[in-house]
């Protein structure tokens, strides 16, 4: 039997689904032996797999608990930090009036670990001399001689008084002295650096030595920062969005420092971005920036941008910890509690099968042959997004997942009704099926808009613990929908145009006789026996779904029907 255009039509989609899915696990295979970050098993959260927990004691100055309010902002600030690095499913807490401890699932790497304490000091300071890192010097004879310690005699007081900045006379010979004789190793509280005077500083590789000038601008003025790939240059760089103030306080640096950029004087051309104390960049000014978009650029990665760009973004810490301990921790529900919810997952598609296969004959097996797909597909990208979100599944979660089940079941129900409802009207099963499909999909829609938005919304307000039963029942709901249009119509498609579903065959869901079709035609009515004849008359199966299916008219029309037959068999006898 030679195709019709739309099996065609329905072998090229479900052709395309294929290749979908084959790229998928293309992806996920390539996440595993590529970058060595995927795994072929799902990512677990903490209630599922235990991890690391780390214990955070603030500091003060005066040696007193901080009040609540700090230490709960320092907590949030924390706990958007994790969040940021892609680590789900974290538990944040305050402990004892001073202590934050943070859990994390799996294993915490050196990265996560500063960016969980890191304080994220950032200053703006403008370059007034840059030299090597070196402590010493060589003299006429050839040898090394180490610079000497600031007599303390020297002066110390900028004389003139400074203009601004960049104005050198901040190079007092106390300043220069100790310049030159600074070493780069040297440790130093970071939080005690004053604001309003010069400062002696390294970059982060210990490459270069700087002296800048006061701070002009101060982190709380960035108002965003993303990390991203510069396409001229390849290089990966931080692109900061200052608030209005640090615009106007930026423009005004940006103007005196590319004035020097044009005198070719250098190194007070630069502006230098500082950390913590030390110089992650020190790039030239190569323009006048005046909309507050400036960039950070360096030897970054990928990750150390976004790590950068993270801290930047989410402010620093209003108080300073020390790690008090740092341990492993067990999971607090295990593998057993997972196993309980596979089994009750288990039972529910179980059900959902064999319900299928009672109600719907073999259209039952359409119905499971769609939740397997949609399980195949679900699982593999929660597979990717743990490689690339770090989402991890908590029990939660694979509560959202057997959800799921009965939500997808719901739209297979609802497509299938309406074929039947259209055989029942007297129409072909090709004809049905898409009329069928034609009338379903805006219910389905709209039902399916309903539990997305529903799952946005749980996600938005909820508790951290329900997030992950909103993303997966979120998730889930796309995947059904998607199903269902790549899927399940277009095998439905096909299965009308074959002989066992194509002529009604009793097992395959789709018998007009056993629906109770009404319609022969447009105008002409099945023959159906009126309720007076007695139970005789309704044994046959289709002929009872065939009463209770009819409408007001069609009933009037059987019982005119049979009123006038008995009209005429009495006439008969009166003869």
């Amino acid at each position: 039997m030679a195709s019709s255009s739309p099996v065609k039509h329905a072998w090229r989609v479900l052709l395309g689904l294929l290749i979908a899915i084959g790229v998928l696990f293309g992806l996920n295979a390539l996440g595993v032996y590529g970058f060595g970050k995927s795994s072929w098993s799902p990512q677990l959260a903490l209630d599922l797999q235990g991890g690391t927990q780390i214990i955070l004691s603030a500091q003060t100055a005066d040696g007193k608990d901080p009040n609540a309010e700090q230490l709960d902002q320092a907590a949030q600030i924390i706990r958007q930090r994790v969040d940021a690095s892609g680590v789900g499913e974290s538990d944040i807490t305050t402990e004892g009036g001073r202590n934050i401890v943070v859990q994390i699932a799996g294993k915490a790497d050196e990265a996560t670990r500063n960016r969980i304490q890191a304080s994220a000091k950032m200053e703006l300071r403008p370059v007034l001399a840059a030299t090597a890192p070196s402590t010493s010097f060589v003299g006429d004879d050839g040898k090394s001689t180490p610079y000497p310690t600031p007599a303390p005699d020297l002066a110390s007081t900028p004389s003139p008084s400074p203009t601004d900045g960049s104005d050198m006379s901040w190079v007092t010979p106390k300043l220069q002295a100790e310049f030159l004789a600074y070493d780069c190793k040297t440790k130093r509280d970071t939080a005690a650096l004053p604001a309003d005077e010069p400062l002696i500083a390294c970059d982060s590789s210990g490459q270069a030595k700087y002296l800048l000038g006061p701070v002009a601008l101060d982190g709380t003025s960035i108002k965003d920062a993303v990390a991203g790939l510069n396409q001229q240059t390849a290089q990966w760089e931080v692109n900061l969005t200052f608030d209005g103030k640090g615009t106007d306080a930026f423009g005004k640096v940006s103007q005196r420092l590319y004035a020097f950029t044009q005198q070719n004087q250098t190194p007070r051309n630069q502006f230098a971005f500082v950390l913590d104390g030390s110089v992650i960049s020190a790039p030239s000014m190569n323009g006048v920036i005046l909309d507050g978009r400036p960039s950070i650029s360096g030897s970054f990665t990928q990750e150390t941008a976004k790590s950068l760009a993270d801290q930047l973004k989410f402010g620093a810490l209003p108080l300073s910890f020390t790690v008090q301990s740092s341990d492993t921790i067990s999971a607090t529900l295990g593998s057993q509690q997972l196993q309980i919810g596979l089994i009750a997952g288990l039972i529910g598609l179980g059900l959902v099968a064999i319900y299928s296969l009672l109600s719907y004959r073999a259209l039952g097996f359409v119905i499971i042959a769609s939740i397997g797909v949609m399980a195949v597909i679900t699982y593999v990208l929660i597979c990717i997004l743990g490689w690339r979100m770090g989402f991890r599944l908590s029990l939660a979660g694979v509560a959202g997942l057997i959800v799921s089940i009965g939500f997808t079941a719901d739209s297979f129900i609802v497509y299938f009704e309406r074929i039947r409802d259209e055989l029942r009207d007297g129409k072909s099963i090709t004809g049905a099926v898409e009329d069928g499909w034609s009338r379903a999909k805006r219910t389905i829609y709209i039902s399916k808009s309903i539990n997305i938005l529903a799952a946005v919304v749980l996600y938005i307000l909820a508790d951290a613990t329900v997030k992950g039963f909103a993303f997966t029942l979120g998730l889930t709901t796309i995947i059904d929908v998607l199903i269902f249009v790549v899927f399940t119509h277009p095998v439905m498609q096909i299965l009308a145009r074959t002989r066992f579903f194509g002529n009604g065959h009793p097992l395959s869901g789709m018998d007009p006789e056993a629906l109770g079709a009404v319609y022969r035609g447009r105008t002409e009515y099945r023959a159906v026996a009126p309720a007076s004849q007695g139970k005789a008359a309704r044994a046959g199966r289709s002929r009872g779904e065939a009463e209770r299916r009819q409408t007001i008219a069609e009933r009037k029309r059987a019982e005119a029907l049979a009123a006038a037959d008995q009209g005429a068999s009495r006439n008969g006898e009166n003869d």
